[in-house]
């Protein structure tokens, strides 16, 4: 009979990806948790199972004999109980009536982690409607908050009461004006790039948000100093970096959506790069057409769609190349 003490599939799941990777960073990172709480779900299983699944040492883990053994019967497990969703999942968008409204800057639109989601849902799921409605950078997230869109295509961060769906990983580049000093470098670091102000996003972008895509505040202490006028679209930003001499970061795809005469995109020795993601309202989490996303983000990263590509070279003319993340793995 089923109690309190049986396995529950995500233990079963932490067990299986424990398994692949021998290495609790990484197969936290795969799971979305953090390495504590991976770590409570293997002892909570072994607890249950009344068996050790794992040694672990400070140099290196390793599946037991018994856990090796258990190996197929979990995998059996797993396997039937994403089956099992996946058939609920599919009957239910086959029964019509449901619609994902997705939000998307126009940016978002052309980049290739958002069309495998999009493709992901439309072959899996080809009677959910969807709907998408462009944004800028402060409808994004009041549109999350209002329910005016179910789901956005974002760069992260964004508000903690949302749920995020981390899809690739890039580096961040400097925007600067043609005429720039710096432009004629192959690349930049912070603190070269002090002496000017950044373009400042509007403040109804969430602090969090232009904290991070100014780097404020920065490594050394210095004090970042901002234009006088307030953006929440690309094509403004880029346009101020134009015509005042400001500064701004943007990600490296941004080299390849954005091809201007005017401004050049150059790497930065010392900046950590960006992730970009999807995100939903934690309280809507298990709403059916969130759950079918959930769903085709799950498969897809799975597939190895998170990745992480090298940084660009520098910008130095519209014809230069930059990959794009529609070009990447």
């Amino acid at each position: 009979m089923a109690g309190v003490y049986d396995p529950s599939v995500q233990q079963l799941r932490s067990l299986l990806t424990l398994a692949e990777e021998l290495h609790f960073g990484r197969a936290a990172a795969r799971l979305y948790l953090t390495q504590p709480a991976l770590s409570l779900q293997i002892r909570t299983l072994e607890r249950r199972l009344g068996v050790r699944l794992f040694t672990r040492t400070s140099r290196r883990v390793e599946v037991t004999p018994v856990g090796r053994a258990l190996l197929p019967l979990v995998r059996n497990i797993v396997g039937a109980t994403d089956e099992l969703r996946d058939a609920a999942l599919s009957s239910l968008a086959e029964g019509g009536g449901l619609r994902l409204r997705v939000g998307l800057t126009d940016c978002a639109t052309a980049l290739g982690a958002t069309r495998r989601v999009i493709a992901g849902l439309t072959t899996r799921h080809p009677a959910l409607e969807i709907d998408f409605r462009v944004v800028d950078l402060v409808e994004q997230v009041t549109g999350l908050a209002t329910g005016r869109i179910d789901a956005a295509f974002v760069y992260l961060p964004v508000a903690e009461d949302f749920h995020i769906q981390p899809l690739t990983t890039e580096a961040r580049v400097a925007c600067l004006s043609s005429t720039d000093p710096l432009s004629q470098r192959s690349s930049v670091c912070l603190a070269d790039l002090a002496d000017r102000p950044m373009v400042s996003l509007t403040p109804q972008v969430p602090r969090a948000v232009r904290d991070f895509w100014s780097v404020d505040p920065r490594p050394d202490g210095v004090p970042v100093r901002y234009t006088a006028h307030e953006v929440s679209r690309v094509e403004s930003l880029l346009s101020a970096v134009s015509f005042d001499g400001a500064r701004a970061f943007l990600p490296a795809v941004a080299a390849e959506l954005y091809p201007r005469p005017d401004v050049r995109y150059l790497p930065v020795t010392d900046l950590p790069p960006c992730t970009f993601a999807i995100a939903w309202p934690e309280a809507d989490r298990d709403a059916p057409h969130l759950a079918l996303l959930a769903d085709v983000c799950r498969t897809l990263h799975d597939e190895g769609l998170s990745t992480d590509p090298p940084a660009p070279g520098p910008r130095t003319d519209p014809d230069a190349s930059v990959p794009s993340l529609a070009e990447r793995p």
